[in-house]
């Protein structure tokens, strides 16, 4: 048989089923109960949120309100007689618009709305997006427009004035997380909480990345999904020698620190990378040492949480932040650098120094601020022998 990846097999079927969209779920919901639909609406948010899906949801509502099996499958795959999908990417021109304009003058085989479905709307050409103007402003009454976009920006103001619009937000890790544990149950599977966790944050807030990462583990073929099998396969750095690293610069190791940043670099891990993953560390312990262990601005499995929180409260909050700018400039620093390896090693000395750094500063901000002070004294050098 052929398989059918997560994504689609999970896609959210019902308003109940949607996923870190609450508000706009309930909002779609009350307007189709009071009989308050808007004969066009605008979906906004990046990739994997929900946009198409409530779409789709939305028409099913408003043409199926039996919810009888046959029409609601037939719009879920897109296959509706009277909810009609467009791929703007590929429908574009002003004459695919003037065709969909002279169509919708049409009343619906079946249900009590025409229901159109433009995805990627920003993808529509100028002269298409006149030509929709006085259609999307007055149009019959059996037809309304939803228009999904990941670039508002590139919708002219004119065709959002005309419409209602709901801007998706990226669904928390925590709610992803969750999603993932379903999912891994209804596939059969077994997944350690740390790693629905790991994969819930590289998705970033979209839901169908995330299924793309749990697809790509279960296609390994292991018998449990675990963090170190995500590490191989994503080429992610270690996680026990970025925490060996993190207590490095604790520290205040230089050397150590080295060592360990050498060894993730020899194990192929990019120095982009490797800075990458060390920033977003930072970040954690920054926010757990100024929010507090229970803070919910941090997405870690309870234990990481743990391990995390004692790290954290090696440092100082100051220097956790000046760290993460350091690791931002060099980050951009390395990327047009013909010798990145120098300034990835000269960052890492760096953090590692970096008490020992503040602590000179405050010295010599003193010494600014009250010249009376008693000045700063350094070991003496001998002088070299005087020839005879």
């Amino acid at each position: 048989m052929t398989y059918t990846v997560l994504a689609r097999r999970y896609r959210s079927k019902d308003f109940d089923q949607l996923v870190g969209q609450n508000a706009i779920a309930q909002t779609l919901q009350a307007a189709v109960k009071a009989n308050k639909v808007a004969h066009a609406y605008l979906f906004t948010g990046t990739r994997g949120v929900g946009k198409t899906s409530t779409a789709r949801i939305f028409a099913n509502a408003l043409n199926n309100p039996n919810n009888a099996p046959d029409i609601h499958a037939a719009i879920m795959r897109g296959q509706d007689t009277d909810t009609i999908e467009i791929d703007a990417a590929s429908n574009n021109s002003v004459d695919n618009a003037r065709d969909l304009i002279a169509n919708a003058g049409y009343r619906p085989l079946r249900g009590h709305k025409k229901v159109y479905i433009i995805d990627e709307c920003h993808m529509l050409s100028q002269a298409a997006f006149n030509a929709l103007l006085k259609t999307m402003e007055e149009p019959p009454e059996h037809v309304v427009f939803i228009l999904c976009t990941t670039e508002t920006h590139k919708v002219p103001a004119t065709i959002q004035s005309r419409c209602q619009r709901f801007d998706f937000r990226n669904i928390p890790a925590s709610q992803i997380a969750k999603h993932l544990a379903d999912v891994v149950k209804g596939e059969s599977m077994d997944a350690d909480d740390e790693l629905l966790h790991m994969v819930a944050r590289l998705a970033n807030g979209s839901m169908r990345d995330a299924l793309s990462l749990m697809d790509r583990l279960i296609a390994a073929g292991q018998k449990r999904l675990t963090p170190d099998l995500l590490e191989d396969l994503l080429g992610l750095p270690d996680r026990a020698v970025i925490s060996e690293l993190i207590d490095a610069l604790a520290d205040s190791n230089p050397a150590a620190a080295l060592e360990r940043a050498n060894a993730l670099l020899s194990r192929g891990t990019g120095s982009e990378t490797l800075l990458t993953t060390l920033a977003e560390r930072l970040r954690d312990l920054m926010i757990l040492r100024i929010c507090g262990t229970n803070t919910e601005l941090v997405d870690l499995h309870p234990e990481a949480r743990e391990q995390a929180a004692e790290q954290a409260a090696r440092f100082d909050p100051a220097s956790l932040v000046h760290m993460i700018a350091l690791c931002e400039s060099v980050s951009r620093n390395a990327k047009g650098c013909s010798f990145p390896r120098a300034l990835v090693d000269a960052l890492i000395a760096r953090l590692a120094m970096t008490e020992k750094i503040a602590e000179v500063s405050s010295i010599l901000a003193s010494i600014q601020h009250n010249p009376a002070a008693p000045p700063v004294t350094y070991p003496a050098q001998s002088s070299p022998a005087k020839k005879a």
